[in-house]
């Protein structure tokens, strides 16, 4: 019984060490990156919303661009990488929510809407285009102007993990 055991130990360490079984690499970070892949490129994230903050554009590339940079073994190329991130900025908008008895708002919402486009090109099976949205709340006392820069920090980290995930991570 124990030869049969420690045969197919061999046999399934042999399998699972071909060239085959090695087409994917995982990171600590959860992505599956395709072993071909070494490059990748960020297209500037035009902003198309009406009345959104000047620098959100830079904010989202950058922060985008840092992601995969610190997560990934990828190495940032300008132009067209193995794997290529591109979009817009369509939404930026301050909602009223959390309407008391006296129909005023006791909160406000940001949400920041991005359209993004991601190409494989060692898969192209894993191509998309996609539409990623996030908010936060903040009181109806508190100016937008006052936290509008913490509340675009923190919409950008859940943006930039959505899309992260929604490209690298096959879970």
């Amino acid at each position: 019984m124990k030869p049969r055991i420690i045969l197919f130990a061999i046999v399934l360490l042999g399998i699972c060490t071909s060239p085959g079984c090695l087409k994917i690499r995982y990171t600590t970070s959860g992505a599956s990156i395709p072993a071909q892949a070494t490059t990748f490129s960020v297209g500037y994230f035009q902003n198309n919303a009406p009345l959104a903050q000047p620098a959100l554009s830079n904010r989202v590339t950058n922060a985008l661009i840092d992601k995969i940079s610190s997560q990934t073994r990828l190495k940032l190329v300008s132009g067209s990488g193995d794997l290529h991130f591109e979009g817009e900025i369509t939404g930026y908008t301050t909602t009223p929510e959390a309407i008391q008895g006296n129909e005023q708002a006791a909160m406000n919402r940001l949400t920041i809407t991005l359209n993004v486009r991601f190409f494989n090109r060692i898969d192209p099976s894993k191509d998309f285009e996609t539409r990623f949205s996030r908010f936060q709340k903040y009181a109806t006392t508190e100016s937008l102007s006052v936290v509008e820069d913490r509340l675009i920090d923190q919409i950008n980290a859940e943006l930039v993990e959505d899309i992260f995930n929604r490209a690298l991570v096959n879970w």
